[in-house]
């Protein structure tokens, strides 16, 4: 799927984006608007880097950040989610085709649930009484990374595989 070294240059500083919004977010609780307005502008070169077309392509990408964002900008008013992970997400949404992205979606539901019972766990052991904030931009970032190496990188051995018997 993979032929251009732009697209995979483009993949690893997304890669790269998502191990920094994880890390941030971790650490602090917060994923920085640089980091997520650097995701979504770097969509458009990917876009162009993968030869799709305005419509239905580009169209497509857009429609699917969009309806991301309204759905999960219900949670954030309703404070089930920090802005900062209804931007990653929607960020993501850009660069992701429909399909894999609701792979990405599932796929994130179930680290963020095994994150949720972590942190929960380690909330009760320690006792603390204030409201638990589950840094969910890590399960965002985990899921997008499954994506891009599962999806988007070709697998090793099948290129050998391929290589060998086209030779």
């Amino acid at each position: 799927m993979l032929d251009d070294p732009i697209r995979y240059g483009l993949l690893a500083a997304l890669a790269i984006a998502l191990l920094v919004a994880a890390f941030t977010d971790l650490r602090s609780r917060r994923i920085a608007n640089w980091l997520n307005g650097a995701i979504a502008l770097g969509a458009p070169l990917f876009w162009w880097a993968s030869d799709l077309s305005l419509w239905p392509d580009v169209a497509m990408q857009l429609g699917v950040a969009v309806a991301t964002f309204a759905v999960l900008s219900v949670l954030f008013a309703l404070r089930a989610m920090g802005g900062g992970d209804v931007k990653l997400l929607t960020a993501l949404a850009l660069w992701i085709q429909p399909a894999l992205f609701l792979k990405l979606v599932v796929m994130m539901a179930l680290l963020g649930g095994v994150l949720t019972l972590v942190f929960a766990a380690w909330h009760v052991m320690r006792r603390q009484k204030d409201r638990l904030a589950i840094p969910y931009g890590v399960a965002i970032a985990m899921a997008g990374l499954w994506v891009i190496v599962s999806f988007y990188f070709p697998d090793p051995a099948n290129a050998a595989s391929i290589t060998h018997y086209a030779g």
